[in-house]
C-alpha cells in the first residue's frame, strides 16, 4: 500500500468513524449516563470489533452478498429491528429519581457484536474494502482492518468525551430523561443516510 493510498484510507477512516451514526449516538448517551471510564470497553469493542468485521467481510462475506442479494435485505431488516430495541433502551436509561441511571454501559463483546447489526458499519466496511482492498487479498484486507481499528478508537472517543461533558447540564432526572429520549430519536435518524439509498 503506497503512502498516498494509506493517507487516503486514514482520512476516510477518520471521517466515516467520527461522523454521526449509531455507534457515536450510543457513545454520546453512554458518556452522559455512565462517564468516560465506564464507557472505555464500549469504545474498544467498537474499534476492535469493527476491524475484525472488516477482515471477515473482505475475506468472504462480500461474496455471499454478491451471490445472494436478498441476504442484504434480510440483514437490513434485522438491523432496523435491533436499532428500535436499542433506541428504546436508551430512552429508558434514566432512573425515575436521582442522578443514578438504570442499566449498564455496553460491554466490549456487546459493542463488538453490535457492529454486525449496524447498517452504517456495514456500509463503511463494504465501501472501504471496495476502494482500498479491491483484490481482496488477506494483506490488503488486513491492512484496511488495522487502519480502521487504529483510527476508530480515538475518533469515537470524541463523542464519549462530549457526552461526559454534558453531564454537568443533566443534573436533574427530567433533563437526563429528555436527553436520553433525544439520543434515542437521533439514533434512529442516523439510519436515514444508510437506508434511503436502498429504498431508492
Amino acid at each position: 500500500m503506497s503512502y498516498e493510498i494509506l493517507l487516503a484510507l486514514t482520512l476516510f477512516a477518520f471521517v466515516s468513524s467520527a461522523t454521526p451514526g449509531p455507534n457515536n449516538m450510543m457513545l454520546l448517551a453512554s458518556g452522559a449516563n455512565f462517564g468516560f471510564v465506564r464507557t472505555i470497553p464500549h469504545m474498544l469493542g467498537i474499534g476492535i470489533g469493527f476491524g475484525f468485521m472488516i477482515f471477515l467481510v473482505g475475506l468472504g462475506l462480500m461474496q455471499v452478498f454478491d451471490a445472494y442479494p436478498v441476504s442484504r435485505t434480510i440483514l437490513t431488516v434485522v438491523s432496523v429491528i435491533y436499532m428500535l430495541w436499542l433506541a428504546w433502551k436508551i430512552a429508558h436509561a434514566a432512573a425515575p429519581e436521582g442522578r443514578k441511571t438504570g442499566g449498564n454501559p455496553l460491554t466490549f463483546l456487546q459493542a463488538a457484536a453490535f457492529q454486525w447489526v449496524n447498517p452504517k458499519a456495514w456500509s463503511m466496511a463494504l465501501t472501504a474494502i471496495t476502494l482500498y482492498a479491491g483484490d481482496r487479498s488477506a494483506w490488503a484486507v488486513g491492512s484496511v482492518a488495522l487502519v480502521f481499528a487504529a483510527v476508530n478508537i480515538p475518533s469515537v472517543s470524541i463523542w464519549t468525551v462530549l457526552g461526559r461533558e454534558m453531564r454537568r447540564f443533566l443534573t436533574s432526572p427530567a433533563r437526563l430523561k429528555l436527553f436520553n429520549w433525544g439520543m434515542a430519536v437521533l439514533l434512529l435518524l442516523s439510519l436515514y443516510p444508510v437506508l434511503v439509498p436502498q429504498a431508492g
